[in-house]
């Protein structure tokens, strides 16, 4: 089955899909993107992922490429060429094609918009057995709130953990608190039977995933407390675990070798995993 890639106006076959050299995203990450899960042919929490699209933008001074309903028609359309029904769709924007040079292009240039899916297993509630991360200190810039594709030390830091044996990284600011994964966001379940979350600043990605569990949170009648907690709080923690739009809601049985709790999948990760995927699959709005 032919793959499809949407470049700058066009449906072209994933293989030969290509941007210019010169395009400021390839050359000095200046652009932003967006990842979105898609569940039975359905994309979750579009307008969320759509609108946070829009902050970053507008953040980075970058114009929209395309309306936002033509976006949605393009969405749909690239799904349907690619007979997407579960797994991701990752959207780019970019500053678009000019002279290299680290200040803003002076005369009109138009944002490169680039498209692709990807086909992933359908999420289950049963969480597995949980996975392990691996602490590094955050060494990112001081805007992680804009979701930009200036992401090295991400990977960087991502691959030390997956090195180490570990599915996640998370990052550690100068103080010892944990800020975020590499690409997720963290939680803990304290022995107080607080979930706690770090609050949406400058220092972490205001996770759509993350959103919508707190309002899960919410109807579950849990504790929610939005604070910094350290990396000591979090290896005494009950419960950890990690949300993201292709992670879901994915339990951390293990902090750099050590286990979390008693080392198995706890009982509220668990819901809250059970109930984004029902929330998933549903296609209700969550508020």
């Amino acid at each position: 089955m032919a793959r499809y890639a949407y470049v700058n106006g066009r449906y072209v076959d994933h293989r030969e899909a290509h941007v210019h050299i010169e395009d400021r995203g390839y050359q000095l990450s200046d652009g932003v993107y967006e990842v979105v899960g898609v569940r039975d042919g359905r994309l979750i929490d579009e307008t969320p992922h759509i609108d946070r699209l829009d902050r970053s933008l507008r953040e980075l001074r970058i114009a929209w490429p395309v309306s936002r309903p033509v976006l949605g028609f393009i969405l749909r359309e690239l799904m349907r060429r690619n007979r997407l029904r579960d797994g991701l769709i990752y959207m780019q924007v970019t500053r678009g094609v000019a002279r290299r040079d680290h200040a803003f292009p002076t005369g009109p240039v138009k944002p490169a918009l680039v498209i692709t899916t990807q086909h992933r297993k359908r999420a289950e509630a049963d969480p597995g057995q949980g996975v392990a991360v691996k602490t590094t200190p955050d060494i990112r810039w001081a805007r992680c709130d804009i979701k930009t594709v200036a992401l090295l030390p991400n990977v960087l830091a991502k691959q030390a953990a997956r090195e180490s044996g570990a599915f996640e990284a998370w990052m550690v600011d100068s103080e010892g608190r944990v800020t975020e994964g590499a690409s997720t966001n963290a939680w803990i379940v304290t022995k107080d039977d607080e979930l706690v979350t770090r609050q949406t600043d400058h220092g972490i990605l205001a996770g759509i995933t993350r959103h919508t569990l707190k309002s899960l949170a919410s109807a579950l009648q849990l504790k929610l407390v939005e604070r910094p907690f350290t990396l000591a709080e979090a290896r005494k923690a009950k419960e950890a675990f990690i949300t993201s739009a292709t992670s879901f809601v994915t339990p951390v049985v293990k902090i750099d070798g050590e286990p979390v709790g008693d080392g198995r999948v706890g009982p509220t990760a668990r819901r809250l995993r059970e109930e984004y995927v029902r929330f998933s699959a549903s296609g209700e709005a969550v508020t």
